[in-house]
Parts: C-alpha cells; structure tokens; sequence
C-alpha cells in the first residue's frame, strides 16, 4: 500500500538494518574471541571438571601458551566455569568479561550501532502506520499487541520472584553455612545454583 518513493525509503531502511545487523554480529563475536582468562595456577582451578580443564589447556596450547590455561567468554568455556570454578574472584572476572563485551568504546562499540538500530526501527514502525517497532512485530506474533505482553509478563512476575528469592534463600544459607562470610552475587548464581541441585536432588549436569 505504499507510494513508489515509501517504498523505496523502506528498501533503504531495511538494508540499513540488515547491514546494522550483520555489524553488531561482527562486533559481538570479535570481543567474544578477543579476551581470554589465563589461569596458570593449579590451584586456581579447582571444582572445574577434567574435561573442562583439558579443554582450557588445549586453548592455551594452541595460543601458545603451554603450561598454562585458557578460559574464554565463548558458551562451551564460560557456561562450566561460572558454574564449577570455586575461585571467586575469578568467576567474577569472567562474568564482568561477558556482560560487557562490544561496550569498550573501542572499534567493537555497539553502542552507537544499537541507537542506531533503533532509531531506523521506529522509522520504519512510522512509515508503515505502525505506533512503534514492537507494534509491528508483533501484529502476526501470538501476542499481537505490547499491551498483551506485559499483561503477560506482569501475570508471570509475582511468581517468577518469588520462585527467585527462594533460590537467592538457599543458595546464601549455602554461603552462611560454609563460612563463606559475603552476600551472593550474579557471578556467583550458576556456581550455587549448581551445589544446591547437588544437594537437594543429587543432580550433577556432568
């Protein structure tokens, strides 16, 4: 239903994103390869399992750093060591390291690419007779609406935290127990979440 020249606005608007698209992928994936924990302290790597070390040591080797240990913000790297490592501190360095990738203000930024993303988002929502981008993406989603969604979401809420603070409950009694003298932290969720299954169901993900 559009004129020639909306329709050729839109065909702009959508290579924009697409290659805006492709640019946040790029930068995402460049900072996830670019950093690396190096552990070369046996000690430091206690609770993590063999298989996840031999791994870390293979990384390591194949970076040129033999004797050493690799960990990386890569899934198959991260995921196990945020749940088995028992090095605080080093838990929270890899978690710092993942929740902040392409937000250095450096060539990897998103920043800006995000904003941008946005602002060609709405346009396009505007030029379509749409209230807003989420209003257009959701016209042929089961929600249809946002107003749908956060009903949604706000039904689903009061549960979710409640389920939450019982676990954030179990997990610090942990701490407590062991002597462990500080509050939990988000980087210390996956590791705890882990030793309460343990404890409770005798689940081990190994």
């Amino acid at each position: 239903n559009l004129n020639d020249s909306q329709k050729a606005t839109l065909r702009d608007l959508n290579g924009q994103l697409s290659s805006l698209a492709i640019k946040f992928g790029d930068n995402l994936l460049a900072e996830t390869n670019d950093f690396k924990l190096i552990v070369d302290n046996k000690k430091d790597l206690a609770g993590l399992p063999s298989g996840v070390i031999a791994t870390a040591a293979d990384t390591a080797s194949k970076k040129g750093l033999k004797g050493k240990w690799v960990f990386t913000t890569q899934r198959p790297s991260f995921t196990p060591f945020m749940a088995y490592a028992d090095n605080r501190d080093l838990r929270k360095q890899m978690l710092e390291a993942y929740s902040t990738r392409a937000n250095h203000d450096n060539a990897n930024d998103n920043k800006k690419v995000i904003s941008k993303i946005a602002s060609l988002r709405a346009q396009r929502a505007q030029l379509l007779g749409y209230q807003s981008h989420a209003h257009f993406i959701l016209e042929q989603n089961t929600a249809k609406t946002p107003h749908n969604v956060f009903g949604l979401l706000n039904k689903i809420w009061p549960a979710a935290i409640k389920r939450s603070n019982a676990e954030i409950a179990d997990m610090q009694a942990m701490i407590d127990a062991q002597g462990g003298g500080f509050k939990l932290e988000a980087s210390d969720w996956w590791y705890y979440a882990d030793k309460i299954r343990k404890a409770k169901y005798n689940l081990d993900e190994e």
